[in-house]
């Protein structure tokens, strides 16, 4: 059984086929899809299409949160808008953290101080709930470290990891588990995939983040954008790459979801994690 991490089932490019494309993801045995929201005003949306689409992926949950690339055009109101839907969605078990949010210091045109504004803010939020939370750390890992080590937070899980092994140390220390995903099939990617050979495999997690970071034959198959049915070949390419096989490799990764993600572990109890599709 294997389990994406993180996934924008709510994106536009799956607008239109968002049954097919999740019936494709549990055809290939995907059993948990975490949806992480990236706007305030998405809150409502993300909770309802996790809902509606639970009973065809029982293990479809979502975080709640402001993604830095959106916080240009973010209010200082919506972390209040945040909050309430926080508190609404704490009954609702497919409700497992805050994200995504974060740092982004590779694109241009962000306000550095509007992002650190809603970091610091939505950090604040997951302390005050004591919920996990869910990093887009894009250049921004000491940074993002620092702001941690100023509260009391359970942990989480830094999406999409490209840092140094000391970055990831200290990550790991404060309870986080490192997401992996198409970005480390390909060659050239010499520092992911040699995190992902040498860090502890309790460490790890397997995501897609689809429909973005395609896998490298995505191209090569004239397929248009990446898509939570394509977790199980490339963590197949993750567990070759750390060499391990298959099997060992999606018990390790859903266990560390599930530690990384209380509120998701709660839900997806009961779940058999041995059996993979072919």
């Amino acid at each position: 059984m294997w389990i994406d991490t993180h996934c924008h089932l709510d994106a536009p490019e799956f607008a239109k086929t968002l049954t097919e494309v999740i019936q494709a993801a549990v055809d290939k045995n995907v059993q948990a899809i975490l949806l992480p929201a990236v706007k305030a005003g998405d809150c409502q949306q993300v909770r309802e299409l996790a809902n509606q689409y639970g009973q065809q992926i029982p293990g479809l949950a979502y975080t709640l949160g402001i993604h830095p690339l959106y916080t240009n055009q973010a209010q200082e109101s919506d972390i209040a808008i945040l909050e309430q839907a926080i508190t609404r969605s704490l009954s609702d078990p497919r409700f497992v953290g805050v994200g995504e949010i974060g740092l982004d210091y590779f694109v241009e045109g962000l306000d550095p101080h509007k992002q650190e504004y809603f970091l610091n803010a939505q950090l604040d939020l997951a302390q005050q709930f004591q919920l996990p939370v869910i990093l887009h750390v894009r250049r921004s890992q000491d940074a993002i470290l620092k702001a941690l080590r100023r509260r009391k937070i359970p942990g989480g899980i830094a999406h999409a990891f490209n840092g140094s092994f000391q970055q990831a140390e200290q990550f790991i220390e404060l309870g986080f588990k490192l997401g992996f995903g198409g970005a480390a099939t390909y060659g050239r990617a010499l520092q992911i995939r040699r995190l992902l050979a040498e860090l502890p495999l309790d460490s790890i997690i397997t995501e897609t983040d689809a429909p973005d970071i395609p896998p490298a034959w995505l191209r090569e198959e004239h397929i248009a954008f990446n898509e939570p049915a394509f977790l199980p070949r490339i963590a197949r390419e993750l567990a070759s790459i750390r060499g391990i096989n298959e099997l060992e490799f999606a018990s390790a990764v859903w266990r560390n979801a599930m530690q990384a993600l209380p509120r998701w572990s709660a839900l997806c109890a009961g779940f058999p994690h041995s059996k993979l599709a072919s």
